[in-house]
């Protein structure tokens, strides 16, 4: 089993994980180039992937998504709306394009999505279950609703959204439109709603978290960490033993192997 964070923050964003022997890539928000490269650094041809899953149509999640499927012709999973929101979808090859409903399997992996609060066309997250393992993937956030909250709880490994410190958003050079929609209930999750949700909800003895979608502008890993650690801290969660903290990169891979 393992998780690549191939990259993550406001410039684009890709995941992998392997659960089950399947290899499923979450996102395609950078260049093909890069998702091939960034696969094949961790071990993996991007042509033995069994599936790609996007969240929603936004560029920093789909850039990619069309000239990959038409070198490696993988199966992707989306939503209808989310199809129909990504510009020049029809060149994507249709025996890739697969619409995603309620739950998909690939192999032993069950595929659950659950709505999210964005302004996308269909946002989602999803939980991947594997025998007893719940791995959840939540970015693109305004808030945390109950289904969301219920998606994370008792999960194995997460990969949530820590995208923006709220002094640093209102200080920093974004204009006032864009500073309220990350504000915004369908923008983003800062650093300290993170936190929050994390020391609020259910766990299981152990929790991995990678903080994800990080802002390059408005955010930086080693602040969205301490500010994450301080309020877990202060939960009494303890920080590397009830809940393991680990930063992701725009232009890097973070990884984690079991």
């Amino acid at each position: 089993m393992q998780v690549h964070i191939l990259a993550s923050g406001s410039t684009g964003n890709a995941a992998l994980v392997e659960l089950g022997g399947k290899k499923i890539l979450i996102d395609a928000g950078i260049s093909a180039r890069r998702i091939e490269r960034g696969l094949a650094g961790v071990g993996i041809h991007a042509a033995d992937l069994d599936g790609v899953l996007i969240t929603h149509e936004h560029s920093d999640h789909v850039r990619g998504i069309q000239v990959f499927t038409k070198k490696f012709r993988v199966p992707v999973y989306a939503r209808p709306a989310t199809w129909a929101g990504i510009p020049g979808y029809e060149q994507i090859p249709g025996v890739c394009r697969q619409e995603l409903g309620e739950a998909l399997d690939i192999g032993p992996v069950k595929i659950v999505p659950f709505p999210t609060s964005h302004d996308a066309n269909d946002p989602i997250g999803f939980c991947l279950h594997y025998k007893h393992l719940k791995w959840v993937l939540a970015t693109d956030l305004g808030e945390i609703t109950n289904m969301t909250a219920e998606a994370l709880a008792y999960a194995d490994l997460v990969i949530l959204e820590s995208n923006h410190d709220p002094e640093m958003l209102r200080n920093g050079p974004y204009p006032a439109f864009l500073k309220q929609r990350i504000r915004s209930r369908q923008g983003h999750l800062s650093n300290h709603e993170a936190g929050q949700i994390l020391s609020q909800i259910a766990r299981r003895p152990l929790m991995q978290v990678f903080l994800a979608h990080l802002s390059q502008q408005n955010n930086h890993p080693e602040l969205a960490e301490k500010t994450v650690a301080d309020i877990l801290r202060r939960n009494g969660c303890g920080v590397g033993e009830d809940i393991i903290l680990r930063r992701t990169y725009p232009d890097r891979t973070s990884s984690l192997v079991f």
